[in-house]
């Protein structure tokens, strides 16, 4: 499932493929644009995405 957030270093908006057979997940991924690591976590409840966060890694 193609999903899109808002980085939170430079604002810009950014996709992502997210696999619903992963019921949660929590990582850090690298922007696209400005190249921060981002920690990425969500939950799926079925095909349904029911919590998706990104958020910035302190003292980065």
């Amino acid at each position: 499932m193609e999903y899109f957030f808002t980085c939170p270093y430079c604002w810009e908006r950014i996709s992502i493929i997210l696999d619903p057979s992963e019921k949660e997940s929590s990582y850090i991924e690298d922007c696209e644009v400005c190249c921060r690591p981002i920690e990425i976590t969500f939950r799926f409840d079925g095909e349904d995405l029911v919590h998706f966060e990104a958020r910035k890694i302190e003292g980065t």
